[in-house]
């Protein structure tokens, strides 16, 4: 099978596997018929592998670290849904922290690539 080139990197590979994990909690909001909380959290959760992918494609590594912040972005997005469905009771403490622990892993990889990047011109 052909690889795109995000698929190889560790952001995306991280970011893929958050979002499912985000979509699953968005899929029980909707089995409580919580669709406005599943909505927001489903869009979030897939907004930063699908910049980070749309990025990958970029024709130059500025508007890749663009698309870079844009997902960075996201992960700040999806902490804040989280704290919300946390204060009402939507997901357990310990998810809290388990999520927030890999967003702010997630958050700073990408900070680093952008660095990187853009220490390549």
């Amino acid at each position: 099978m052909n690889q795109f080139r995000f698929q190889n990197l560790e952001i995306w590979q991280l970011s893929i596997n958050i979002g499912n994990q985000l979509c699953d909690i968005a899929d029980l909001l909707e089995t409580k018929k919580k669709y406005r909380f599943a909505e927001q959290l489903n869009g979030a959760a897939l907004s930063i592998s699908n910049n980070i992918a749309e990025g990958s494609g970029a024709s130059s590594k500025k508007e890749f670290c663009r698309f870079l912040d844009y997902a960075h972005r996201s992960v700040f997005e999806n902490a804040n849904i989280l704290h919300l469905l946390h204060l009402r009771q939507f997901i357990s403490n310990e998810q809290l922290v388990y999520f927030l622990e890999e967003l702010n892993k997630l958050a700073r990889k990408i900070n680093s690539f952008q660095k990187y990047l853009s220490k390549e011109d």
